[in-house]
């Protein structure tokens, strides 16, 4: 953008925002048209100086009729109305994307220059604005001021706390133009439509990867570099999100206020509560363009992606598996370093995944959820259903290379490998002898117990 252009726009806004500060107040046409609500004090009808006060106490109550965000002057509504009306009159150079107020363009340009001027004195997290910094402090001196009538849930600023309680209320104000989908919050409406223009503009320099945002290019780029800045003041375990320590610090109160209506089931947070409930609605809003295989969660179509790319951009220091997914990685880590978290109530019996201890359960509860649609029969886990269908469909999708003789399960195939290999993994205790089956050793132990 022309700098002397540049230079007469700054010198027109800040003209509007002194004009703005001094006449705080509105006529009644203004307000009209301007979703300010002002409220009025009868007590403070007389001098000049009362109403200058008047109008400055009023200033703060300024509210956009259209999605109930707070302002603390009438300029600072004026220039949000834009939003919703579309006049966006500043442009970004680099990438050509529009604002209604010029300091959204200059704090938008410190993601192309990588500028984040405000850093907290406690952590280390840096940010764009300072009211994101003053936000982000709130988390160190637990300072909270407005809080959430039905559940409880505290904020420091007041419209954090309005757009928070479109949770509640499921209210949607903002919508895609190309696919129609709605969304509680504008940042989000944004975010969503660079999946219509596929634009990743942000690349690692160590692995390729792209990405739409900043942000995410940031904390991605932590998983090369090992930083971890967040960690829990009870057990130290450290985290490369602020989420990921909000998530782990449930384990140590064991609360759960979001339960499922269906099934019962609790979670720590509300996102995890509608992500499940897509389960028992078979919804899946995230299709594939590729091959149309739809998934309930967008992360998941993600990381599906990669099998038609050939992409695993994350890979293991220890043995250089690579993996399309961080979960993956970091569920195959645990192989490397024993670590077992999950652990079940009854027997004590621990697991490296939460699935596993999910479906150890069921040893004890009898439950067996998944059944055969053509012979009734039931299972426990449903990995065990897809191996127990391939009798009926006669698919024998495991096959051996040095013979080419094929099977329905995968532990077939590995038994029958044995043969070509001549492995006896099975050993008697009494006397030595080997055998390539465990129903044969066991057999061969009769022998000596007679």
């Amino acid at each position: 953008m022309d700098q002397n252009k540049l230079g007469m726009m700054e010198r027109n806004v800040d003209h509007h925002d002194k004009c703005d500060t001094k006449q705080p107040s509105f006529t009644e046409q203004d307000r009209s048209t301007s979703g300010v609500e002002e409220k009025q004090d009868p007590d403070h009808a007389g001098t000049t100086d009362q109403q200058k006060q008047r109008g400055r106490k009023a200033s703060r109550l300024c509210l956009c009729q259209q999605c109930d965000q707070a302002f603390t002057t009438p300029s600072e509504l004026k220039n949000h109305l834009k939003v919703h009306s579309g006049d966006k009159q500043y442009s970004c150079d680099q990438c050509s994307k529009t604002f209604a107020a010029r300091r959204n363009l200059k704090t938008h340009l410190q993601i192309h220059t990588g500028q984040r001027p405000y850093t907290c004195n406690k952590c280390g997290a840096v940010f764009n604005r300072p009211t994101d910094l003053k936000i982000h402090c709130g988390v160190h001196t637990g300072e909270t001021l407005y809080t959430c009538e039905q559940c409880g849930k505290t904020f420091s600023h007041i419209s954090h706390l309005h757009r928070h309680k479109r949770v509640h209320t499921s209210e949607k104000p903002y919508s895609c133009d190309q696919c129609e989908k709605a969304f509680a919050y504008s940042s989000s409406l944004l975010k969503h439509q660079v999946v219509h223009t596929g634009d990743k503009p942000h690349s690692c320099d160590q692995c390729g990867k792209a990405f739409y945002q900043l942000i995410h290019l940031l904390t991605h780029q932590r998983i090369h570099t090992g930083e971890k800045p967040y960690s829990c003041k009870l057990c130290g375990k450290a985290f490369t999100q602020p989420s990921g320590l909000v998530r782990h610090q449930s384990v140590h109160t064991s609360e759960k206020p979001h339960w499922c209506e269906s099934c019962g089931k609790t979670f720590t947070r509300l996102t995890s509560l509608a992500r499940h409930q897509l389960i028992h609605t078979g919804e899946k809003p995230h299709s594939c363009k590729q091959c149309g295989k739809a998934f309930s969660r967008l992360s998941s179509l993600v990381g599906h992606q990669s099998v038609h790319t050939g992409e695993k951009p994350y890979w293991c220091d220890h043995c250089g598996k690579v993996f399309s997914y961080q979960s993956g990685l970091r569920t195959h880590q645990r192989i490397h370093t024993g670590e077992k978290p999950y652990s079940c109530e009854q027997c004590g019996k621990v697991f490296s995944q939460l699935s596993g201890l999910e479906g150890h359960r069921r040893v004890h509860t009898g439950v067996k959820p998944y059944s055969c649609e053509m012979c009734g029969k039931v299972f426990s886990h449903h990995s065990s259903l897809l191996g127990h269908q391939r009798i009926h469909t006669g698919v024998k999708p495991y096959s051996c290379e040095q013979c080419g003789k094929v099977f329905s399960q995968l532990l077939q195939l590995l038994t029958h490998q044995r043969k070509h290999t001549g492995e006896k993994p099975y050993c008697c205790e009494s006397c030595g002898k080997t055998f390539t089956l465990f129903p044969g050793l066991v057999k061969h132990q009769r022998i000596h117990t007679g």
